[in-house]
């Protein structure tokens, strides 16, 4: 990094935050991952995104013993960061298994109040609806969250997986401060109506997965060598028909990355964050030299020819959405 991290506003409401972010879902489990003390790996992680100006942490009441993990690693360090979470799905089975979307208010505030207890603070700076419950009224479910706000136990609002007409209600009833949805280089949805929507209404846009579930960081050379309870078996584009053909994208990746002296990983995120001042992606590590290379990704300029070459990428196979 060149200097400190450079800071981006979140929505009308002007929610500073530094321009890279970090999710926890890789403290859930959900990429098979075991043997590490995540106590320990969580507090050296926060540490060390305090140092280097990574203030927004993203994470979900789904998300395993996220939630708990981080409000142990944020002793002391509340004030420092601006702490996201979600509520609205009920897992059963695991992390991978059957889910119901629940946007009701008794079910909002239950969650709310469990993840306050577990995140060890009074408020929380952004809450998501994690998904839209098809039997509630986006209009209810906002109308239900603005009370948290009235109370203090929220600051902001935020919807992820949203489409834009139910961006355009929820705006309605309450300012959305950020809409979350998977976009990266391999996933391109967003773009066609959630995002110029989002801008008209001055929300701003936190990309979930920035770096394709890992793919695009270039170092998953085969579908064989996930671990069988990762979740990237159930994604599309790592499919067993998909995988191959995608993974020959990323050699547009590795080319320009040589370019500009960077990781491919950095040029994905570099690309995310050239689309606009009102983006902020989330990736998520449980290692810290990853978390210095991701925030320095603020800093790779790309060319327009560079930025044209990585806008052409498209891959086979669809989202999966969680």
């Amino acid at each position: 990094m060149t200097g400190p991290l450079p800071t981006r506003i979140l929505g009308a409401e002007r929610l500073t935050v530094g321009a890279i972010g970090y999710g926890t879902m890789s403290f859930a489990g959900f990429y098979g991952q075991g043997g590490y003390d995540k106590d320990e790996t969580a507090r050296a992680i926060l540490t060390r995104a305090a140092a280097l100006g990574v203030t927004l942490i993203d994470t979900a009441d789904v998300y395993g013993p996220s939630e708990e993990i981080l409000g142990r690693a944020l002793d002391g360090h509340r004030d420092e960061f601006v702490v996201a979470t979600k509520f609205g799905i009920r897992l059963s089975d695991g992390p991978n298994g059957p889910r119901k979307i629940d946007g009701t208010r008794a079910y909002m505030r239950q969650q709310l109040d469990q993840s306050l207890r577990r995140l060890r603070t009074d408020h929380v700076d952004l809450y998501y609806a994690h998904r839209i419950d098809p039997d509630t009224r986006i209009e209810d479910t906002v109308g239900w969250m603005a009370e948290l706000v009235e109370e203090g136990k929220v600051r902001h609002l935020g919807l992820s997986q949203v489409s834009a007409d139910t961006l355009r209600r929820a705006t309605s009833v309450h300012p959305i401060t950020a809409v979350q949805s998977e976009w990266s280089l391999w996933q391109r949805d967003i773009e066609d109506e959630v995002l110029p929507t989002a801008r008209e209404l001055g929300v701003a846009v936190v990309p979930w997965s920035p770096l394709g579930h890992g793919a695009l960081t270039a170092t998953v050379t085969s579908r064989e060598e996930l671990p069988e309870t990762d979740v990237r078996r159930q994604v599309p584009y790592f499919s067993e028909e998909h995988f191959d053909a995608n993974r020959a994208t990323l050699e547009t990746v590795r080319r320009i990355a040589t370019e500009v002296e960077a990781e491919p990983g950095q040029v994905a995120l570099a690309w995310l964050l050239h689309q606009g001042d009102d983006v902020v992606p989330i990736p998520g590590t449980r290692r810290e030299r990853y978390l210095e290379q991701n925030a320095a990704a603020a800093f790779v300029a790309l060319t327009p020819d560079q930025l044209a070459a990585l806008d052409a990428i498209r891959i086979q196979g669809a989202s999966h959405d969680r």
